[in-house]
């Protein structure tokens, strides 16, 4: 060492001190500490610590106390591991601190800060560029102009953002129930349009029906989830990742159908060519269903269940991979034990593979309907064993599922709560 007195050094961090030989920390295992020993001047000292005692030769650190006595322990012994009951991420800041890498932990350490830091990434991930609703950021030339558009793109966008976007939420969801109520109580008995009516009565009954009071209810939940999307579409950033967006894709899904029948309805007029298409019209009526997908935009169950089928697309093809390679197996050996063989009275419900698969698909899940069931023993062995196989096959690639459907349930709740700080602090406002 270049600067300083003293055959020895003292390290204080965070309260806790240490003393070394000078020869000692040319060599040292962490580079902020080996820095020490080829400075020059106070002003170098300075640059690598906080402080510097000149009588006593000790070094200030600011750091903590506890997480640097573990890091001493894999200066001595090699081994470097997470300090009990502390974050993983501040270990791993102070492990920066002092000059180590994430490989510098032992490997059950690893995988818990690459755990950690793929969460704390996705989180971040969620958050804004100007850091969220609470950035304090200065904002740039013309955004104060954008202020009421980015406040309504968080309204219809975010429904824990502000009190007018729950409120706003609340209604839209309100609409969805009414919707799917008419539409449940359309397919009663009572409210259906008889069967044997002629061309002309069914034509006049389609036309009049926009008019009855399902009708109405009907057109009003369209016409509030039309606005809705409109305007969504015109206070977004980007409008083709607007379009892009799987929720958004199935609101047009939802409200498409209404126009197109009601187009339909309109061009037809008497013509009885064209009233074949009456089995269109409700095949489009009946895609209402998807109105219920809309509730996902305000629960958070829902938006993770669709998150987890994103993230763990490779799961579950691998689980259809398995699923396909045991139905072709299975369903090959039964169909040939239970009726390519004299083995006894042929079963006619295995003719063929495709038919056999219908059983297998239905053993393996464990659901067997009892609609056909091997009679020979050789095919009763085999049912058996299809259905070990299917629990076994089916539970592999689970637990993947699961940590992913945890991961995201938690992080759509960090982003949730991060929301409802903004909407607690505009309500005391």
């Amino acid at each position: 060492m270049n600067f300083g007195r003293g055959p020895s050094v003292v390290l204080n961090v965070g309260g806790t001190r240490y003393s070394f030989s000078r020869e000692v920390l040319k060599d040292f295992p962490l580079r902020r500490v080996s820095r020490l020993h080829g400075c020059l001047s106070e002003q170098d000292v300075l640059e690598v610590c906080d402080d510097y005692d000149r009588e006593r030769n000790e070094y200030f650190f600011d750091r903590h106390s506890e997480a640097f006595g573990f890091i001493m322990l894999y200066v001595r012994h090699g081994h470097l591991r997470f300090v009990p009951h502390m974050c993983e991420l501040s270990f791993y800041n102070e492990m920066i601190y002092w000059g180590l890498e994430g490989s510098h932990l032992d490997y059950c350490c690893q995988r818990r800060l690459d755990d950690r830091m793929s969460e704390t990434c996705t989180y971040y991930a969620a958050e804004e560029p100007n850091g969220g609703p609470e950035g304090k950021g200065r904002r740039p030339p013309g955004a104060e102009g954008r202020k009421w558009l980015e406040r309504m793109r968080r309204t219809f966008e975010e429904p824990t953002s502000s009190v007018a976007a729950q409120v706003l939420a609340t209604v839209s969801i309100l609409f969805v129930i009414v919707s799917m109520v008419v539409l449940c109580a359309s397919t009663l008995p009572e409210w259906r349009a008889p069967e044997n009516r002629s061309v002309e009565e069914q034509s006049r009954y389609t036309a009049e029906s926009v008019r009855e009071p399902s009708g109405i209810i009907e057109a009003i939940c369209i016409g509030w989830f039309t606005a809705e999307c409109i305007v969504r579409f015109i206070v977004s950033k980007n409008k083709c990742e607007f379009v892009r967006r799987p929720l958004n894709i199935i609101d047009l899904l939802a409200i498409t159908p209404y126009y197109i029948s009601v187009l339909m309805t309109v061009f037809t007029g008497e013509n009885s060519q064209l009233q074949r298409a009456g089995v269109t019209l409700r095949v489009l009526r009946m895609m209402r269903i998807f109105w219920v997908i809309k509730l996902a935009r305000h629960f958070i169950g829902l938006q993770t269940l669709g998150l987890t089928l994103k993230r763990c697309y490779r799961e579950m093809v691998m689980l259809l991979v398995f699923i396909c390679v045991a139905m072709a197996i299975f369903s090959a050996l039964s169909q040939l034990l239970e009726n390519g063989l004299d083995l006894g009275a042929k079963n006619k419900d295995y003719a063929s593979i495709p038919a056999a698969c219908w059983w297998v698909i239905i053993s393996m899940t464990t659901v067997g309907y009892g609609d056909m069931c091997p009679i020979t023993v050789p095919g009763r062995i085999l049912g058996g064993i299809c259905v070990v196989s299917g629990i076994v096959l089916l539970a592999l690639p689970i637990t993947f599922i699961y940590h992913s459907f945890v991961q995201c349930y938690h992080e759509l709740k960090f982003r949730s709560a991060r929301y409802s700080r903004s909407l607690s602090a505009e309500f005391l406002n």
